[in-house]
């Protein structure tokens, strides 16, 4: 059986291993602290202890509960959202008891011996061989430990009792951390272990290493006595030396002493490059080692400057940030760090350089995580709008900071959250920080920062250009079900770009906050409005969102949204990373083409492909590049572009179709048959046929009334109408023309005249026009389909997810494929949805029960509208749609955000504007074609 060590951060190492194990923190030295695992390590690696809990499910039995977890999910006590808590008493205030028997080795006799407990919520008292380990800690997310030392059996069994009250006995905690809008639970959650250590030992480290090299180290020692010095040696992570050792002398009883060292040029820290070393540090006695601690850190200078900005390592910066819930919906708040490795990807994959931890400290292992993958942490103090009395409070600060200060990927401390604030406990973040970093308060102006949340894009821009404080909302573009997050993220981000004042921003939030309920049936619980927030499923299904943000904060900008015949390949390009240049990427081209409606692969062939070669382009400037396109590549249908960044992570894909709609139209659709359409009519109806295919229109109206082929009735029909200011009908009729059968309806309004032409080869083709001023939520035509028969579609356009007016950007140009689903985002997670709008249809084959319906523009940028999503109750992210089924549209509506109407928030939000008069010209319209099975004949066998 193996044993797999990785380094914690604060110092030690957590194990992935078979249970018991006792393992050394300083690997290649025999004075290292040794640590034994009491509990499991992770919602993966979990044991066994004994357990009771006093009210809700499963109460009063003594069982088994397995250790991390939160009793919730394995079955016991009742659940609640939040401040839903007291709604539920008294069986919401439940106590948990816990016993587990353990050994310790001989081998740790005359050592120092700590119990810590990573997190329990909320009280824990904590009880060995009968007898107290000391006071009951207060506070659900922090780690906390007890000298055990004295208590303790050496070589024997000994019993552990922890009582762990889920409700507090303090009320400033329960208001801080309970009253609050997010799942609230109970139990020994994070992992539980014993350090040992020599009797004179090293307590802990704290880290300043800036980015001139200046190096210096805290260390705080115990039960000093005959030890006379403390020694430093840093290393790189492959074990070679930085420099040489420095040391300091240690008399007296003093517990702080403070090792400085100077290094030349050291790698620095940053999300782009987030370069790392380790300092050993060594207690010393007249006969050598006493005890030795190893610790992780980046050299990195972190500063405010007024008016100014946010600077790391001189370089200015902006957060593209997100908050995160440390959650899973089948564990609750016990995570792994597979769990963690997998968030902070997802992050960097969309772009984002920082996340803030919501609303508290997360697991030790995600912010190793962040060190080693590369992201900016504001570290959090709980307090979602009530805050810690000061007695309480100040404890917790020490525990958050003592933890986490070695981090570097933390670069400021929050204090509370939207309200939640203490500032009697603003002073005690530098006691134990020796780097100062910056407290911040979310939603308030505190010093020089101001952090408002959910603004609209008018407050933004006049903070940012009559404030005088560093602007950035720790929330903002708040998501509820499919709105918010990268809806209207585009106007935001391009003012908070341009502005000296911005720091940029956090969007709410990662992922939905679901919870598997063991108590109904396993299904999952967002709590109605209050957690189908995020940018991910629960379990981190991808939303469209996802991929707008990835696009929008693309730190190499490309705003080019045409490919044109006189295009020469060359673009103009945007470094917006802050400490890359731009030739340390790699960007690729390829020319494509798409199949054709119908093919069997819907896989798009590459034709040419080749590389880029990148200038020498610092961050913040632009500069063009030359794609050398091979002769013809007008033939081909698309052009790729994808962005990769120094370590080989893509950044983007940018896609743009070289054909225009009218092109691919050609190579589809025969105009030409020889064959020939007729068509007869009688009192009601129009019939136009050809090639097997019928199409009957209602001379009463001018619409679509009922569509056959050789093999079935298909239900396409009602249309097409104007989805809004409908005309009105004047009159129909109908003549040949060549081979060609010609449908004219006259409107009086906005629809000037709307004809169709049968082909011969039974091809319905479709020429409309309509002419409007005002403002509008939406523009086009529509038809209506029955929704129960709709099985899929296939098309070519930018997909495979739904757009909104003011949420463009993300989806790639390519042939999409999905089946038909119900999804209601942030409810279901069966993504991509498949109703709504989806951008720049050039053709689409709707497959259905009765006979695949093909549809082909001839005409750029054409929505399409597959059916109305179902609604979700929420005004602001529920937009209007037209009547109808299957529409085709020349503007669309925009989405909302879970406190702001679309309107609120910026002006993609806003209606669409029809401003030229309708006698002046022709304005809007189409040319579509549609093949409702010509030709189709039954299979002979």
């Amino acid at each position: 059986m193996s044993i797999i060590l990785f380094r914690k951060m604060r110092g030690i190492l957590a194990v992935f291993f078979f249970f018991p194990a006792i393992i050394s923190f300083a690997q290649d030295s025999p004075r290292g602290t040794e640590v034994k695992y009491l509990s499991g390590i992770d919602k993966d690696h979990r044991v066994d202890w004994e357990f009771k809990i006093d009210k809700g499910r499963r109460s009063g039995e003594w069982t088994t509960i397995p250790v991390p977890s939160n009793w919730e999910l394995e079955g016991f006590g009742v659940y609640n959202y939040g401040h839903d808590w007291r709604d539920s008493l008294p069986k919401s205030d439940a106590t948990g008891y816990y016993k587990h028997r353990f050994s310790v080795p001989a081998t740790w006799k005359g050592k120092a011996i700590e119990i810590v407990f990573e997190g329990a919520m909320t009280d824990a008292e904590v009880k060995i061989n009968g007898k107290s380990a000391g006071v009951t800690h207060q506070g659900g997310f922090y780690r906390f430990k007890y000298d055990i030392t004295g208590l303790l059996k050496i070589g024997q069994e000994n019993l552990l009792e922890v009582t762990v009250k889920n409700v507090s006995a303090n009320e400033s905690i329960n208001q801080a951390e309970r009253d609050a809008d997010f799942w609230v639970f109970g139990g020994i959650y994070r992992p539980v272990y014993l350090e040992a250590k020599p009797k004179e030992h090293i307590d802990r480290v704290a880290v300043d290493a800036k980015a001139d090299g200046t190096f210096s180290v805290d260390v705080y020692l115990a039960n000093i006595q005959k030890s006379n010095s403390v020694e430093a040696q840093v290393f790189s992570l492959d074990g070679q030396p930085l420099g040489n050792a420095f040391q300091a002398g240690v008399a007296g009883k003093e517990d702080k002493y403070t090792l400085k060292q100077q290094f030349t040029q050291p790698k620095l820290w940053s999300p782009e490059f987030p370069n790392l070393y380790v300092v050993e540090v060594k207690l010393k006695d007249e006969s050598g080692e006493v005890h030795t601690v190893k610790e992780r850190f980046g050299f990195r200078t972190v500063a405010l400057r007024p008016k100014d900005g946010f600077y790391v390592n001189g370089k200015k910066i902006k957060f593209k940030g997100v908050n995160r819930h440390s959650f899973w919906p089948n564990s609750g708040r016990t995570l792994s760090k597979a769990l963690s490795v997998l968030d902070v990807n997802l992050m960097k994959d969309m772009n984002m350089n920082a996340v803030r931890m919501s609303h508290y400290p997360p697991d030790q292992h995600f912010l190793d995580v962040c060190d080693s993958l590369g992201l900016f942490v504001i570290d959090e103090l709980t307090g979602w709008q009530s805050a810690y009395d000061t007695e309480a409070g100040r404890k917790l600060v020490k525990e958050l900071i003592i933890r986490d200060v070695n981090h570097p990927a933390v670069i400021l401390w929050a204090n509370g959250n939207e309200g939640g604030n203490n500032y009697d406990l603003l002073p005690d973040y530098p006691v134990y920080d020796p780097q100062a970093r910056t407290v911040i308060q979310p939603w308030n102006t505190l010093g020089e920062t101001n952090t408002f949340h959910y603004p609209d894009l008018d407050y933004v821009s006049d903070v940012l250009a009559n404030g005088d404080k560093i602007y950035f909302p720790t929330e903002v573009m708040h998501g509820l079900y499919d709105g918010g997050h990268g809806a209207g993220l585009e106007d935001f981000w391009n003012v908070m770009q341009r502005s000296p004042l911005s720091a940029g921003g956090f969007l709410w939030v990662f992922s939905d906050e679901g919870v598997v309920r063991t108590d109904e049936g396993g299904r999952i619980d967002v709590r109605g409005t209050y957690a189908p927030d995020g940018i991910l499923g629960p379990y981190r299904e991808k939303e469209a969102s996802y991929y707008t943000i990835k696009e929008i904060w693309s730190p190499i900008f490309i705003d080019q949204q045409y490919i044109t015949p006189q295009f020469d390949g060359t673009l103009k390009v945007g470094n917006r990373f802050q400490f890359t240049n731009l030739n340390e990427c790699k960007l690729q081209w390829s020319l494509v083409a798409f199949p054709k409606p119908n093919d069997e692969r819907t896989d798009s062939t590459i034709l040419h492909q080749g590389e880029v070669r990148l200038p020498s382009l610092e961050p913040g400037l632009s500069s063009y590049i030359h794609i050398d396109l091979p002769a013809g590549w007008e033939g081909s249908d698309a052009l790729y572009l994808t962005a990769t960044d120094p370590h080989g992570r893509h950044i983007f894909t940018w896609t743009w179709p070289i054909k225009t709609a009218s092109q691919f139209a050609a190579a589809i659709v025969d105009t030409t048959s020889a064959q020939i359409a007729n068509a007869r009519e009688d009192e009601q109806y129009i019939y136009m046929e050809a090639n097997g295919v019928e199409v009957k229109f209602n001379k009463t109206n001018g619409l679509i009334e009922g569509v056959k082929n050789r093999l079935s009735s298909i239900s396409f029909g009602n249309g097409p109408r104007l989805t809004t200011e409908n005309s009105k009908f004047k009159a129909i009729s109908h003549h040949q023309a060549g081979n060609k059968h010609i449908v004219v309806v006259d409107y009086e309004g906005p629809i000037s005249k709307l004809s169709y032409s049968m082909l011969g080869n039974g091809w319905l083709k479709l020429d409309y026009t309509y002419a409007l001023f005002g403002d509008y939520d939406y523009m086009g035509i529509t038809f209506s389909y029955p929704e129960e028969k709709v099985k899929g579609v296939t098309w070519l356009g930018k997909g495979p997810y739904r757009v909104w007016k003011n949420r463009m950007k993300g989806p790639q140009f390519a042939v999409h494929q999905k089946e038909y689903n119900n999804t209601v985002t942030g409810i279901d997670w069966n993504y991509p949805e498949f109703k709504g709008y989806h951008d720049r249809m050039f053709w689409a084959v709707i497959d259905n029960e009765e006979y695949p319906i093909t549809i082909v523009s001839e005409t750029d940028h054409i929505f399409l509208r597959l059916f109305t999503p179902k609604p979700t109750g929420s005004k602001n992210v529920d937009p209007i749609f037209p009547e109808g089924d299957i529409s085709f549209m020349d503007a669309i509506s925009p989405i909302g955000t879970k406190f702001q109407t679309s309107d609120q928030l910026s002006p993609q939000g806003k209606k669409n504007q029809f401003r030229n008069r309708r006698d002046r010209q022709r304005l809007w319209g189409a040319t579509l074609y549609f093949d409702f099975g010509a030709g189709a004949v039954r299979d002979s066998q």
